[in-house]
């Protein structure tokens, strides 16, 4: 079946994606905060902090609105506010005001797009396809690091970090604006033709299954250890990025642990897209128990990469385990509670990964502090990891009530 209009939504959604990876050039625009403005190294990590806790605090009602409005009204509304904050940011000096208009408007501007992008792009395909499609679209973020970060370093060097700020605003306005206008959900009849082609499962089509609201997915335990698998994940990926240029130079007393940074996005994208893959041909779950395994080898092995090479090793590692997230869980939603409504479903899901945010990188930060090395807190990244691991065994997807032709359609198509 020809799904031409699918590959253009899944496109632009991977396109909007990579504009959304301006996140990763704050550890740049942080280092000049503190050269030009003077400020300190708390003040130059504030606004940061502030637009990953919005980004995950908006995900859930921008989830809604996806689900209720459309993803074109999302994004775009998402692409003037983070647009809009990347300009204002050029025009503020202040620590606090800068909270403002990069955390606050930009973070909840990235939580509008981001929740419009993967489940228009998977609702065009059967669900035996949605590992590599959720893939592809989420791999347009972790791959933003290797062109945004050179880029913004040219612009810094060139123009000075408010100039920076404007340039890069206005062309994140414009171009989440224009890519916004492609994404639409499938027609009825799309919808109609894909079940009917879809392979089947135990008798019954995998697409008729019964699609829980959010109230309902909430009244299920599946739900909270899925969040728990998340928040426990993400949080040693979390940890490593924040860190690792601190790392490379206490480990190997290697200065240019920036180049790490970049090697770690290369194999976080190729994580997300083969995630996809894997997770399409052996499901969810085994994909999850290899990524999470892999994870926590690496992280009781990390204190012995003490040379740039196995540091690189590490990085690739945490890298491709950490990106395999954002494929498989999207899948996990969708499978376990339908597509209706992913926005919101997804959305309340990604509260985890703020709180592995925090998690991560803070317990590394203080455990550094109090001990001068990362190497408990690996140890703890470890156990978690191991935790997450054994709750695949026990998480099941709740028990889904067949639905007939008429209703099954109406729900994955409203």
């Amino acid at each position: 079946m020809r799904n031409s209009k699918g590959w253009i939504v899944t496109s632009a959604a991977t396109g909007i994606n990579l504009i959304l990876g301006v996140l990763y050039i704050w550890s740049i625009m942080s280092k000049a905060l503190i050269n030009e403005y003077k400020w300190n190294a708390t003040q130059a990590s504030l606004p940061y902090t502030i637009c990953i806790v919005a980004f995950a605090l908006v995900m859930v009602f921008a989830g809604r609105v996806q689900d209720l409005k459309g993803p074109r009204l999302s994004s775009t509304f998402g692409g003037i506010l983070l647009g809009v904050g990347l300009l204002l940011s050029g025009f503020v000096k202040e620590p606090f005001l800068m909270t403002l208009t990069f955390g606050i408007l930009g973070g909840a501007g990235i939580g509008f797009c981001y929740a419009a992008t993967t489940p228009p792009a998977v609702k065009w395909f059967p669900l035996e396809k949605k590992g590599l499609i959720s893939g592809i679209v989420v791999s347009g973020v972790g791959f933003a690091a290797v062109y945004i970060s050179p880029l913004t370093n040219a612009l810094i060097a060139n123009y000075g970090v408010a100039k920076s700020f404007i340039y890069i605003g206005i062309g994140a306005l414009i171009i989440i604006t224009i890519l916004s206008q492609l994404l639409i959900d499938p027609p009825a009849e799309h919808i109609e033709r894909m079940r009917s082609q879809v392979k089947k499962k135990n008798g019954e089509n995998i697409q008729d299954k019964k699609q829980y609201s959010w109230r309902e997915m909430l009244k299920t335990l599946s739900f909270y250890k899925l969040w728990i698998m998340y928040a426990f994940t993400s949080s040693a990926g979390l940890m490593i990025i924040g860190h690792l240029t601190v790392i490379a130079k206490n480990q190997a007393q290697w200065e240019n642990g920036f180049y790490l940074v970049i090697f770690l996005a290369i194999f976080n994208t190729l994580g997300r897209i083969v995630a996809g893959i894997v997770s399409d041909k052996f499901g969810h779950t085994m994909t999850m128990r290899v990524i999470f395994s892999i994870q926590a080898i690496n992280m009781v092995l990390f204190s012995l990469y003490v040379s740039p090479l196995t540091l690189a090793i590490g990085a690739a590692l945490t890298g491709a385990s950490y990106g395999a997230l954002f494929s498989v869980f999207p899948v996990a939603i969708a499978d376990y509670y339908g597509t209706k409504n992913l926005g919101v479903n997804y959305g309340l899901l990604f509260t985890s990964w703020g709180v592995g945010g925090v998690i991560g990188p803070l317990l590394a930060g203080g455990i550094f502090d109090a001990t001068g090395s990362y190497n408990i807190s690996y140890i703890v990244s470890a156990a978690l990891l191991i935790i997450a691991c054994l709750l695949t065994f026990i998480v099941k997807s709740p028990f889904n009530k067949k639905l007939n032709i008429s209703e099954s359609t109406k729900n994955v198509t409203n």
